[in-house]
């Protein structure tokens, strides 16, 4: 006994092969009743023509004159009929003739009871017609589809009325003129019984009919045959296309595949945006648009060049995929592999994946996705400057450690005098003196170390950081974390600009001033100043290093320009360059700094004691 389940199952057919067998079902359908359509038309067409035609030979006949007076004098009650001499006589020979010289099957004279007196069978003369002839009898112009002793015809029954001098219907053209047209259903009275003296019908056999149908649908049936390749041909080429744009995916696939898209991109928290070939956006999840700060509205079908989006990230969705730069650095990819940049869009700072998408070697455009990276970014920038007042802190503590080694040393050898100067210098000075000029101007506890750190830093590239004349902090720092990006940024890109010019030895000049809850910066170098001013603040990538540019390398100034817009600020530039300086930036900070408590008034002075009264 074999087990059911191990009989290989029959392969399911694919949508794309049913879609085609549909079509050319269709196809087959239409141009079979399109062609019943027509033959039907054609048919009945050819039956009124034959129907047309017997009624115009009948009304032929009865019109003859001498046809007329024949049978009305045989059609007096009591005249005897000779069949012979019928059979030999001017009617037969009329009908016979009318017969041969229209192609009918045939023509049969009677007279006013049905009795023939015509027909193409002499033997049948003297016998009454086999179908009704009534209706011809009362008057009346028919035709019909009848089956008589010859078999079925179209036929046409006329009456033959009495002929009179001043008859309007002696001629062809009376009787022509009341007939009624091809396939009327009713009779058309053209005399009154009183005058009909007999009638004359005639009828064409169905292959006289439709002896001209063959020839007529051969073109039909061309054209049919034609249409039916043309749709066998559109529908294999439909089908190839629908497998080429489904992939080869079957409508179950596709089904899933889009629950599993949507279960995917709501659950990711990344934002995912996908163009096609042409440069039209096919995928965006709800993440996407808020990252990049696009506008509200729908994304999916519009071109990724008219969103607004920066041109870095345009250039990596539908530009070409530029060879390696071999080096690391803020973007890194290959000519066929992954691409992978930093940006700064609005307040986020950006890691953007751009990667190529194909199937069976179609190309199928590319995908980006966007990680947010702005917390991380600035929880970097916050580390950079605890790791340098650290560092600092360290320097202090040994330096602190040593002095207290000598003033020990002094004590022990009882040089008191020279141990408490030395003390008063400690305590005027500090335990360790920063490289940096006009340390004094700088009270603020917080700005102090960083500025102190960030000049131990520039020190060792062999750059002077000295404070400006104007600088001023009378309040406390409560926004250390802007701060710190802020101007640690600016001042990384002074003392990188201070050591590619020319000036030696090179310096930084940085003013720092509150005003109220607002911090203002200044920032200015010794370098060759900016020439590329427009583009500044765009973010640039690693690999595009030019030895002449020095200035907004990196994103540290996007980045700065953005943190301080998001609080109402701003950093600028405020002067590309000059004869004694190079570049100067400028930032304001709102809410950074608490203003300093007002001092107390002074006290008003104690009224005076009143005199003391001595008793008497």
């Amino acid at each position: 006994m074999t087990d059911d389940s191990s009989r290989p199952r029959p392969r399911k057919r694919r949508f794309a092969t049913e879609v085609l067998l549909l079509q050319l079902a269709v196809v087959t359908v239409i141009v079979v009743l399109t062609s019943a359509v027509f033959a039907a038309i054609a048919v009945q067409r050819l039956a009124r023509e034959a129907e047309s035609t017997a009624l115009a030979v009948a009304q032929s006949v009865a019109s003859d004159t001498d046809v007329r007076a024949e049978v009305a004098a045989l059609s007096i009650d009591g005249t005897p009929l000779d069949e012979e001499a019928l059979a030999g006589g001017d009617l037969q020979r009329t009908a016979v003739a009318a017969q041969l010289r229209t192609g009918a099957l045939f023509v049969v004279i009677t007279d006013d009871r049905g009795v023939r007196l015509a027909h193409p069978d002499a033997e049948r003369i003297g016998e009454r017609v086999s179908t009704s002839p009534d209706a011809a009898l009362r008057g009346e112009e028919v035709v019909s589809w009848e089956r008589g002793t010859l078999g079925e015809s179209a036929r046409a029954k006329v009456p033959i009325v009495t002929p009179t001098a001043d008859d309007p219907r002696a001629g062809s053209g009376g009787a022509a003129a009341a007939a009624p047209s091809a396939g009327d259903s009713e009779a058309v009275r053209v005399a009154d019984a009183a005058d009909v003296v007999g009638e004359v019908s005639v009828g064409y056999a169905p292959a006289r009919v439709y002896e001209t149908l063959a020839r007529d649908s051969l073109p039909v049936i061309g054209m049919a045959l034609l249409a039916l390749a043309v749709g066998v041909v559109a529908s294999v080429l439909i089908r190839r296309r629908l497998d080429r744009l489904t992939l080869g995916l079957q409508p179950e696939e596709l089904s899933a595949l889009v629950q599993n898209q949507q279960a995917v991109l709501g659950g990711v928290a990344e934002g995912v945006l996908a163009v096609s070939r042409d440069g039209v956006v096919t995928v965006c999840n709800d993440l996407a648009p808020r990252l990049l700060g696009l506008d509200p509205g729908p994304i999916v079908g519009r071109p990724v060049d008219g969103l607004g989006l920066p041109g870095v990230l345009v250039d990596l969705l539908i530009g070409p995929p530029p060879a390696s730069p071999g080096g690391a650095g803020a973007v890194g990819r290959t000519a066929d592999g992954p691409h992978d940049t930093t940006l700064v869009v609005g307040p986020h700072v950006l890691l953007v994946d751009v990667r190529g998408v194909s199937r069976d070697g179609v190309d199928l455009g590319r995908v980006a996705v966007m990680r947010d990276r702005t917390a991380v970014e600035a929880l970097t920038r916050r580390l950079d400057a605890v790791g340098a007042m650290t560092t600092a802190l360290r320097a202090q503590r040994h330096e602190f450690a040593n002095r207290l080694h000598a003033v020990s040393g002094m004590l022990e050898l009882g040089r008191t005098e020279q141990a408490r100067s030395y003390l008063a210098d400690v305590l005027d000075h500090g335990p360790l003196r920063y490289p940096v000029a006009h340390a004094d101007r700088l009270t603020e506890p917080y700005l102090q170390a960083f500025l102190g750190a960030k000049g131990v830093e520039a020190a060792e590239r062999g750059v002077l950081l000295k404070l400006g004349p104007e600088t001023l902090v009378s309040g406390v720092v409560v926004e250390p974390g802007d701060v710190t990006t802020v101007l640690g940024n600016l001042v990384d890109n002074a003392v990188r600009a201070a050591v590619a010019g020319r000036v030696s030895p090179a310096w930084i000049e940085v003013e720092v001033l509150d005003g109220g809850t607002d911090l203002h910066l200044s920032v200015m170098d010794s370098g060759q100043g900016v020439d590329e001013v427009d583009t500044l603040f765009e973010r640039l990538r690693t690999d595009d290093d030019d030895p002449s540019r020095v200035h907004g390398l990196g994103f540290g100034l996007p980045l700065s320009r953005e943190i301080a817009r998001r609080r109402g600020g701003d950093v600028w530039l405020g002067s590309s360059g000059g004869d004694d300086h190079g570049a100067v930036f400028c930032a304001r900070l709102v809410g950074a700094v608490q203003p300093p408590a007002p001092s107390a008034p002074p006290a008003p002075p104690a009224p005076p004691a009143p005199p003391e009264r001595i008793e008497p």
